[in-house]
């Protein structure tokens, strides 16, 4: 059991089809690597308007997308807790759900699994990085019981 300190912001207009509380912190504490470590982190769900101008400030990209990672790198003279944040935009995940075919409840947990494996150091820049950060998600999706977000034949 991990020592997950979990604050979620709600900013987003619409509730609609949102995960639980319980769900966000199931689905970060399945892909937290070491159970017994404390870790702090802050989900935010915004809308497409939040979502646009931190993806335009952040990486320059003038478009909303489905989550921001924003990783948090203390000195090494300040411990620290703080794996992060993540930023969601619930109208992007709920679209992309929808355009997919998938589960919007699937798409979530893959959207919060994504995040927070860029929270650890994982990426998708180059072939290589995708194929390892895509095989984790599918592992950590497939001990939830959803099916591979990959996968065209699961839908």
């Amino acid at each position: 059991m991990s020592h997950l300190e979990l604050e979620i912001q709600r900013i987003a207009s619409t509730s609609t089809g949102l995960p639980s509380d319980e769900d966000f912190r199931r689905w970060i504490e399945i892909a937290l690597p070491e159970k017994d470590k404390p870790v702090e982190m802050v989900i935010r769900l915004v809308d497409e308007s939040e979502s646009r101008q931190l993806n335009r400030d952040y990486r320059g990209k003038d478009n909303p997308t489905n989550v921001l990672s924003f990783p948090f790198d203390a000195p090494e003279q300040v411990p620290s807790a703080l794996l992060g944040d993540l930023a969601i935009c619930v109208p992007v995940v709920a679209r992309e759900a929808a355009e997919q075919g998938k589960p919007l409840l699937a798409h979530w947990a893959h959207m919060v699994i994504h995040g927070v494996l860029h929270l650890l150091g994982y990426d998708h820049l180059t072939d290589e990085e995708a194929q390892l950060m895509e095989q984790r998600e599918r592992e950590l999706l497939h001990q939830l019981l959803f099916s591979d977000p990959y996968s065209e034949e699961d839908r």
